[in-house]
């Protein structure tokens, strides 16, 4: 059997390829590719493999999307698809596990080192208690970990489509604006990299000023730099219900192993995040504010947790 697994992190935007050794937990040749609306997976997979010298039996494809049982998997931000039994013959596979990103990102905690995430706020975690997981990139992912008898177990879900509430006259004008918009509006709506162009082109018309296009790059870099207070106003709205939305998964569960921050957004500026108003946002839950207090946040600054707990899910299954 080889000693190398595929392993995939494909998200709305990006797909990333590795080989994860099955006998030192390590990954190696990674590649990172923009999807295109015509990529087709298993032609991705093939190239990738075409460009690496080992044999693969098995792989993990962790995805954006909702996992099934059905043989046809299809993501929600953009047009990939594939079946399952197709890649086993096509690709000669031994075994094929297929999971959610966010399950695959859970996996990887257990792993992680303290130089691996940032932790904002809280006290220790007590691992006796439940984990969550969620992050923005293209979309907005959600789980949870548990530890049951010395072994992990990740409860998978789609919490992104979950609605956000607004708590005040400001946030109910921006709520408005998306109501417009998209009609039914889910917290994926704000915490997102759209999420953040639906933000600031909510306010743009709040302020009766004309609607532009632009990037989430071009807003999160305005609002660094203090160029444009719209744009600042923007990304303090979005860490503030990053924050909201994080202190309702610590009540859920009572996440008192810690609340673990992933994606592709949030990385990028780590030191606004910890002086925004993510923090406050995050403890503000009333008569439970006492809970969430203590509950730490780490937000995930290793590169490639989705592969790293991919190849974790996958050795696991195979105990």
């Amino acid at each position: 059997m080889s000693k190398y697994a595929l392993v995939t992190d494909i998200g709305g935007t990006n797909a990333r390829f590795a080989l994860y050794n099955l006998d030192s937990n390590e990954l190696s040749a990674i590649t990172k590719i923009l999807i295109s609306k015509d990529d087709v997976l298993l032609n991705l997979i093939k190239t990738y493999l075409a460009s690496q010298s080992v044999t693969i039996e098995m792989a993990c494809i962790a995805i954006a999307c909702p996992i099934n049982e059905g043989d046809l998997i299809e993501m929600t931000n953009n047009n990939l698809s594939f079946s399952r039994s197709e890649l086993i013959r096509e690709l000669s596979l031994t075994k094929l596990e297929v999971i959610n990103d966010f399950t695959a990102v859970s996996y990887s905690i257990p792993r992680l080192s303290s130089n691996d995430v940032v932790k904002v706020g809280g006290g220790e975690a007590n691992l006796n208690y439940p984990i969550a997981i969620y992050g923005a990139g293209t979309g907005l992912g959600v789980s949870h970990l548990i530890k049951l008898n010395e072994h992990w177990l990740s409860l998978s879900g789609e919490g992104g489509h979950t609605e956000l509430p607004m708590i005040n006259e400001e946030e109910d004008r921006i709520l408005q604006q998306l109501r417009n918009k998209f009609g039914r509006v889910s917290s994926e709506r704000f915490l997102s990299g759209n999420g953040i162009v639906n933000i600031y082109q909510a306010l743009l018309q709040i302020n009766n000023q004309p609607i532009e296009n632009i990037t989430p790059d071009i807003i999160v870099n305005k609002a660094l730099s203090n160029s444009c207070p719209l744009c600042l106003a923007t990304l303090n709205y979005f860490c503030t219900f990053m924050g909201r939305f994080g202190g309702n998964l610590a009540l859920t569960l009572n996440t008192q192993g810690g609340v673990y921050i992933a994606g592709g957004i949030v990385p990028r500026f780590i030191e606004f995040f910890k002086s925004s108003p993510f923090r406050e946002a995050f403890e503000h839950k009333g008569r439970m504010s006492f809970l969430v207090k203590k509950i730490p946040v780490y937000v995930i600054t290793h590169k490639d947790p989705g592969l790293f707990g991919a190849g974790a899910y996958l050795q696991n299954s195979l105990k």
